[in-house]
């Protein structure tokens, strides 16, 4: 079984990453899953942790990436909702990325 290990606790994960159990999600988990990824959050990289969040409370999926975009432009404005700005903080996949890091489910039409 999959793992990552967080302050000497070990949370599974399945073998590309996710969380197993989304209630194992914390700060300190998302640093450890962005640095997995190569990632160092910054502000604007929890800007966009807490935008898919409350996507994923407010829909109950985690978002592709065309919605995520939509979703990003009218909370966040035009600068910051367009693909250019997501694949600058979360290159490859942003939603895809993006939602592992969350601590969200794989978006259902991400690979």
């Amino acid at each position: 079984m999959a793992a990552i290990i967080v302050n000497g606790c070990s949370i599974a994960t399945d073998p590309d990453g996710f969380l197993k159990d989304l209630k194992d999600w914390s700060p300190a988990v998302a640093e450890e899953l962005a640095a997995e990824a190569g990632i160092k959050l910054s502000d604007s990289h929890w800007q966009l942790i807490q935008l898919v969040q409350r996507y994923y409370q407010q829909f109950g999926l985690s978002p592709a990436m065309r919605p995520l975009i939509k979703y990003a432009k009218l909370a966040l404005g035009d600068d910051k909702g367009n693909s250019l700005y997501f694949l600058k903080h979360f290159p490859g996949s942003p939603a895809k990325l993006l939602s592992k890091i969350a601590g969200l489910p794989r978006p259902d039409n991400c690979l």
